[in-house]
């Protein structure tokens, strides 16, 4: 398979999740990915959860609920170790649904509210620090100029 060539900051869709063009943050220095999540609960070995926030513009204050999940501890970038619950969902990037791991973090402080990590990117994309919103501009180009079928 050939590797897809993708810069440092982009936007991608969660079909599963019901979210469109959300902005994602390329860290070739985190080994897995995270979105942000709000109001994580446990309760009966399941959780519920909503994604993003209400101060983001693509809130929509639906809640999932995760039977599936594992527990996973992260070290963050000041050190730091934080349990973390880790779903399986998938990710639209390029035009093709990938499966992708993600801890559900709270990441309202930061810029991205998605951090793509290693253990994604490996096998599959190669990244160019130049570059931003590749996958994005390709979607946005695809529907202006749909391809016709015969």
């Amino acid at each position: 398979m050939d590797k897809i060539v993708i810069g440092r900051f982009d936007k991608a869709d969660f079909p599963a999740l019901k979210l469109s063009d959300i902005a994602v943050k390329i860290d070739t220095g985190a080994y897995t990915s995270s979105i942000h999540c709000d109001n994580i609960i446990e309760k009966e070995n399941v959780i519920h959860c909503t994604f993003l926030d209400e101060e983001h513009p693509l809130y929509n204050g639906k809640e999932f609920i995760f039977e599936d999940y594992d527990i996973v501890f992260v070290r963050s970038s000041n050190g730091i170790i934080q349990k973390r619950y880790q779903v399986q969902s998938n990710i639209k990037l390029f035009g093709k649904v990938f499966k992708i791991s993600l801890s559900l973090s709270d990441r309202q402080e930061m810029r991205f509210p998605v951090l793509i990590g290693r253990k994604f990117l490996t096998k599959k994309f190669i990244v160019d620090t130049e570059l931003i919103d590749v996958s994005y501009n390709q979607k946005l180009n695809e529907d202006k100029n749909p391809i016709k079928k015969s």
